[in-house]
């Protein structure tokens, strides 16, 4: 499946995300995120929902507000606005996005989630 590919509504992508569609609006009138819009509904890619697990991790585990993450983008990657492990990176589709990443690294699959292995 492509990363960048538009494939979830916002209830798919919220439901994903264990968030209301608000939250997502939300972020998305901070422009943290902008899904693909076709008329009135908004498309999110997996890459998306990636990211926004990152954003909601900035927010809610490391306390940045939503203008404070806005802001430091600007100037450095999320990666190190929370000094995110490198395990982690490896994960991540904005790190690989980052032409300052070096391209011998060798990307990992996504950890599998706590429900998954425990089914």
């Amino acid at each position: 499946m492509k990363e960048n590919k538009a494939l979830f509504t916002i209830g798919m992508a919220a439901e994903m995300l264990e968030v209301h569609p608000r939250t997502l609006r939300n972020y998305e009138d901070a422009g943290l995120i902008s899904p693909t819009r076709k008329g009135t509904w908004r498309y999110y890619t997996l890459r998306d929902v990636q990211w926004i697990e990152c954003l909601r991790e900035m927010v809610h585990e490391h306390g940045v507000s939503l203008n404070a993450v806005k802001k430091l983008l600007k100037f450095t990657p999320c990666w190190n606005i929370i000094d995110c492990p490198f395990e982690k990176r490896k994960r991540c589709s904005a790190f690989f996005s980052n032409t300052l990443v070096p391209k011998k690294i060798t990307r990992i699959a996504p950890s599998p989630k706590r429900e998954d292995i425990a089914a």
